[in-house]
């Protein structure tokens, strides 16, 4: 083998590229290094649009693009680079750790091992300092092509990597982050090698790109925490450890990382579940199963009948369906078997035995509901339909469960039972476009309502390799049309997701950006021209015809139980006081006032606020703490000058006063603020 930088080139001559879309002359030979030799941020380069490392010497007619450290694809190869200086660091201090996978994430990177013993923070910290220590070396990494012989005499010490090499043969990608480690129809080598001497210090097998070298990586990363991790993801294979870690391009970007990861921390909804009494996963029920305490009850209640409200203003008509059903449904459908790994298991029952054991009525199997779509195709059908129906809007909060594997369950925004707000409208082929666009601007519209303001458009489509998927070409492409036209007259932000469509139809889904700026995935509109077909379903068109219609699925929040989940997150727990459990707490300034702050209680309990005295034997100072952690938007008080004024005092939850409101005056605002769902605590 011989590395990129040393291959022998012809006899000197010029070749013509196009680099940043300005066509250069330069010699035969020339690498990305040294085309872009003046620009210290180029770290990687897209070379007729794919990744390559600046090692790699350019071609006559080619069009290349400088990659930036701090651009998305300059991030991934960079923390994809800081995952080998960790591999190489952990067999430093475990010669005995066997390698596994060590993709780029979000936001950083892992890598997995094979130890005798896991991982501890000490060892996080050890490493930490020999990874300096390799960055400061200026290593250089080195891309080496290698033939199939050739990489399994390399990694003969690494049963991982020989497993992935016979993953190459058989052009497999399969399985949690292989794709960055092989592909068939070439296998490449990465080696560090020390910058004076010329020696390869350690060596794995991956695709990459990489970073020129390890300096580049300066001191910008942090190793986050360790952890159990199957081999491949599949739960089937050995246990591994893994080490997560992070890296940016500076030092300052690193730090505002860890700020926002301290911030979010601080937001997660399952701490503030339990601190605010919301909500508990309790082990009796299992994994997945959220119960809702009664003051996440009042949230998701007060969730439930607003949008419930808005879906019926919306023209849409409220029904309700069953949590099992037979298994058959689900095979009309289409879900199994498409849908089949993410059903819970059959239930068998109905079955009869005489009493020998023998069976003298067969039994059937029943499924709990995953999909709300089947049964209201059934109530579609229950009768002949007219286009004068048609659109036909069905909505519920359909309860569904699906077998979410336990490693991913987190929290109300995973879970494995859960409240859609779902819906599906029946329309024609040329009402399609303007229900679809009614449906995205509805679901837009209540995220505002919530708070929630800032999103963009993820348009999914069909995976045209793939077989799981349904149709023909021109279903998909009509349906694919209407739907990226309906998004982009939204004048909203619009993503492709190639291949990440459900197997009946392509679909809108709306990414929305919380508080501290984390994306979550929230409603979707989804086409469908498969179920209607399957079902049988039909109306009489005009001309006494008939014609089968289109359907089209919406959920606005995705779930209720996610939903609550990211505005917990994205309020931090201080839910705007139309939402909040408790929307005021009167506190006295001490036990005289108790029967005047009483009298304000009940005139706001007479106008629907939730509010409540605090009369207990606590000193006031204590009572203001409680009030505070327990984030609730509006405290009155009163003392003395207030009881004489006839007024109260207001404080608010960014410790802000308003002082001597008098009590009419005080109950008005309040009723105002939250009958109009304002989402800020005061102007």
């Amino acid at each position: 083998m011989r590395p990129d930088h040393e291959r022998e080139t012809p006899v000197s001559q010029n070749i013509t590229l196009n680099i940043d879309n300005e066509q250069r002359e330069v010699t035969q030979g020339t690498t990305g290094a040294e085309a872009f030799a003046d620009n210290k941020q180029i770290v990687v380069m897209r070379v007729d649009g794919v990744l390559q490392d600046l090692s790699r010497v350019l071609v006559d007619g080619t069009t290349v693009e400088g990659v930036s450290i701090d651009s998305q694809d300059g991030l991934n190869v960079l923390r994809h680079s800081t995952g080998h200086v960790l591999a190489q660091a952990v067999q430093q201090l475990r010669p005995d750790a066997k390698l596994g996978i060590g993709p780029y994430i979000t936001d950083g990177f892992y890598f997995d091992f094979d130890v005798e013993e896991p991982f501890t923070p000490e060892d996080l910290k050890k490493l930490e300092k020999m990874m300096l220590k390799i960055v400061n070396q200026n290593q250089i990494f080195v891309r080496q092509e290698a033939t199939p012989v050739q990489a399994r005499e390399r990694m003969a010490e690494e049963p991982y990597k020989l497993a992935l090499l016979n993953k190459a043969d058989n052009d497999d990608e399969s399985g949690e982050g292989v794709s960055v480690e092989v592909a068939a129809g070439e296998t490449t080598i990465y080696e560090n090698v020390d910058r004076k001497s010329g020696d390869v210090v350690w060596c794995d097998l991956c695709r990459g790109p990489h970073l020129p070298n390890t300096k580049l990586i300066s001191n910008a990363f942090a190793l986050t925490r360790s952890a159990a991790a199957y081999w491949l993801g599949n739960e089937k294979n050995k246990q591994l450890q893994r080490i997560y870690g992070t890296a940016w391009p500076s030092k300052a970007e690193l730090k505002a990382y860890q700020e926002r990861i301290a911030e979010a921390e601080r937001r997660d909804h399952r701490k503030l579940g339990t601190e605010l009494d919301l909500f508990s996963f309790p082990d009796e029920l299992g994994s997945g199963l959220p119960m809702f305490h009664p003051k996440g009850g009042i949230i998701k209640k007060e969730m439930e009948d607003y949008v419930r409200d808005r879906h019926v203003a919306e023209g849409f008509q409220y029904v309700g369906t069953p949590h099992i059903t037979k298994e058959g449904l689900f095979h009309t459908s289409g879900h199994l078997p498409y849908y089949a790994d993410a059903m819970f298991p059959p239930l068998h029952v109905d079955e009869e035995r005489d009493e020998d054991g023998n069976i003298t009525k067969p039994g059937q199997d029943y499924r709990l509901k995953s999909m709300n779509c089947p049964m209201h195709n059934l109530i579609f059908r229950s009768r002949g339909r007219s286009y004068r129906e048609l659109p036909l809007r069905l909505f519920e909060f359909g309860h569904v469960y699906r077998y979410e594997k336990s490693g991913v369950v987190h929290g109300l925004t995973r879970v494995r039972g859960f409240a859609q707000d779902d819906s599906h409208s029946y329309v024609t082929k040329e009402q399609a476009p303007e229900e679809a666009a009614h449906l995205l601007t509805f679901m837009l519209s209540l995220l505002r309502d919530f708070g929630m303001e800032d999103y963009y458009l993820e348009l999914s489509t069909r995976d045209p390799e793939s077989d799981k998927f349904i149709g023909s070409d021109e279903q998909w492409e009509e349906a694919t049309a209407v739907l990226e036209k309906v998004a982009t007259a939204s004048g909203v932000e619009l993503v492709p997701d190639p291949g990440g469509a459900a197997f009946y139809g392509p679909k809108i889904s709306v990414q929305a950006r919380d508080a501290i700026g984390r994306t979550w995935q929230m409603g979707t509109v989804q086409y469908d021209f498969n179920q209607p077909a399957r079902f049988g379903l039909e109306y009489q068109a005009a001309d006494g015809s008939r014609q089968e219609p289109v359907m089209i699925h919406a959920a606005k929040f995705g779930s209720i139980e996610r939903f609550m989940g990211v505005l917990t997150e994205h309020y931090a727990g201080a839910f705007p006081a139309w939402l909040a459990p408790v929307q005021v707490r009167a506190i006295p300034v001490a036990e005289a006032f108790n029967d005047y702050l009483a009298e304000v209680v009940d005139k706001l309990k007479a106008q629907g606020i939730r509010a409540e005295l605090d009369d207990a034997t606590d000193r006031f100072p204590k009572k203001i703490r409680n009030a505070s952690k327990e984030k609730i938007p509006f405290v009155l008080i009163a003392g003395g000058d207030d009881a004489e004024a006839g007024a109260v005092s207001f404080r608010y939850r960014d410790g802000s006063q308003d002082n001597q409101v008098p009590v009419d005056e005080a109950v008005n605002r309040i009723v105002e603020h939250v009958r109009n769902r304002v989402n800020t605590d005061h102007d």
